[in-house]
């Protein structure tokens, strides 16, 4: 699970337990003028992954690191579908950030009212 925080410009995700050891990150920070979307998603973990470089998918259970589809980069650390959200950014190393988080839509408001102009 990731606990997703905003950290005066940034957005701050950080990985805890085992998805440190599974994704070979602890914590990634992205500008919040990167940020071009946010949805929590439980359908994100059917989508195609793409190429593992380096990660785990194991179907049903674990998708985590980071993957290449279609010449993007994507970060993943999902366990639990329901608890999905895809950060969509622009500019930035990872094109999207799909973690698991306790509480979805709090996530979801949170970085909405941080990015509102």
């Amino acid at each position: 699970m990731a606990r997703v925080s905003v950290d005066g410009e940034n957005l701050v995700v950080e990985i805890e337990g085992i998805g440190k050891l599974w994704a070979l990150k602890s914590r990634l920070v992205a500008p919040l003028d990167k940020v071009r979307g946010v949805t929590a998603d439980p359908g994100a973990v059917k989508e195609p992954k793409g190429l593992r470089a380096p990660g785990i998918h194991v179907p049903g259970v674990v998708v985590a690191g980071t993957f290449y589809q279609d010449g993007e980069r994507v970060f993943w650390d999902v366990r639990d579908p329901a608890k999905a959200v895809v950060i969509t950014l622009a500019g930035h190393r990872y094109a999207r950030l799909v973690v698991g988080v306790a509480d979805p839509r709090a996530i979801v408001e949170l970085i909405e009212s941080a990015t509102r102009v």
